[in-house]
Order: C-alpha cells, then structure tokens, then sequence
C-alpha cells in the first residue's frame, strides 16, 4: 500500500498517538509506503528520504502502486512560494502549500496525481534542469532566515536544523537524509575549516560525541543555521559563536561536502 501527502503538511509521529513527539513533517506531493497498517494509525516509509514515521490514518491520500512508482520516476517541479494556494479543481477547494511543495505532473500550471487534479499559479523550480551551485544554496537558504524553530519542522512556519539543511538542498535537487547524524555520514570530509566553502555542511556534537546539529557554511567565518530560528551566527575552528550572548552555541565536530 501507498500514499501521497495531499496536505499542506502532514505531522510525522514516533510513534501512534497525537500526543507523541513529531520527528517530521510530509509535505504535500511527498509519496510513502505504508508499512504497517493500524485502526487509527498507519507506519510509513518516507520516499524521499526513507524516514520512517507513524501518520494519522485519515490524514494522506491512497494511490496505487502503478501511480506510486510512476511519481517516484517522475522528475516533478517544486514550489518556490513560501506560502501559495493550490486549487483543487475536482472539488473547487482551496489548499495552502508551503516552499520545497512536489507538484507531480506539472504542465500548464496543472498537477495531477491518481485522477486527482490541481491548478498552481505560484512560483515554480525545477531542481533536475537547473545548474546546482554553491551560490544558489546559500540564495535559496535565505528563503527560510527567522523562521522559529520547530523539532520534526520542515516548513518556513517552523523547522529544525536537518529539516532546514534537508529543505534548501532539495530545492538544489540534491537529496540528503533526514537527521544531522544521518547527513553527517554523506559526502566528503573537508580536513580543515579553512578549506570549507560556502553550501558545505557543518555538523555539530555534544560531549558525548554525538552528532545534534548541522548548518550551512557561508564563507566570512559564517554559518545559517536553526537555533530559536534560522540566523545567522559567526564559525570558528571552535563551533558557532553567538554574538549576542557572547558565548560558544555549539561545538565543531566535522564538515562536510555534498556537491
């Protein structure tokens, strides 16, 4: 069984109750897996990332494994609005979707998934044709600056830090995992700071060596990351220096490239 998030965002749970802590967040076009099917619950596998998760059973929508792995082939367009309505023309109903949306067959301003069609006039990207640079992630990066953050967020109305390096490098058509110890185990090392460019990821550990935090290099000593909010804060050889505490936030364990 399978399904897609025909939500603006769906609240990813770990485990099957409301009152449980929210890893993550499907938003709208993302497809899954349903790997376990409860009364009032369903377990899925997240196609993006693998990311496995507890969802409310009446919050997705079913579509067939032939519409499943048709979307998973499919190189879809992306939203680029932070917020824009999308139309639900089978039944005229008005639907808000945030930035990093998946807008399956996209043609005319029209999206289609399981006889289900859509009408988006917002801004579009199409990650899979356009040229991935170290610039256009820290431009896209800008997209998400204040926003609050929100443990499990994906989204510019409240994100977390992995959530936040995840979001900026899909708009660049770059997939990483969900989690920073999981992205910390992808691409490059890069030896020393000073070799660091900006779009490269800086990860984080506490004092037991585990990784909890990552941000995006900027270059000039800087990093953006999600802390209280996606900001702007100093990178040294240390970890990031908040200025307006006068303190270390965050100690340096590893930087890495993943372009």
């Amino acid at each position: 069984m399978h399904g897609i998030c025909n939500l603006s965002i769906i609240p990813c749970r770990k485990s099957p109750s409301d009152r449980s802590e929210m890893v993550t967040q499907l938003l709208f076009g993302e497809t899954f897996e349903i790997i376990e099917d409860g009364e009032k619950w369903i377990r899925v596998k997240h196609s993006y990332d693998d990311y496995v998760s507890w969802i409310d059973k009446k919050q997705y929508q079913p579509i067939s494994e032939k519409s499943f792995s048709a979307l998973r082939k499919e190189t879809h367009v992306i939203s680029f609005d932070l917020v824009h309505p999308i139309l639900n023309t089978n039944n005229d109903s008005l639907l808000p979707i945030v930035l990093g949306s998946s807008l399956h067959g996209f043609k005319n301003h029209e999206v289609e998934f399981d006889k289900v069609k859509y009408k988006y006039d917002g801004q579009i990207i199409k990650p899979h044709v356009s040229k991935k640079t170290r610039e256009t992630i820290i431009e896209y990066s800008f997209l998400y600056l204040n926003t609050p953050y929100l443990w499990g967020g994906r989204s510019p109305f409240g994100i977390d830090c992995s959530g936040f390096t995840q979001l900026v490098f899909k708009l660049n058509g770059v997939p990483i995992p969900r989690d920073a110890s999981q992205q910390a185990k992808e691409g490059n090392d890069i030896d020393f700071i000073e070799e660091a460019q900006p779009g490269d990821l800086a990860f984080f550990d506490n004092d037991a060596g585990k990784i909890i935090h990552v941000g995006i290099v900027m270059g000039n000593n800087k990093i953006i990351h999600a802390s209280g909010k996606v900001r702007i804060d100093k990178l040294d050889h240390y970890g990031i220096y908040n200025e307006e505490k006068k303190a270390y936030s965050h100690q340096l364990r590893i930087i890495k490239s993943m372009l």
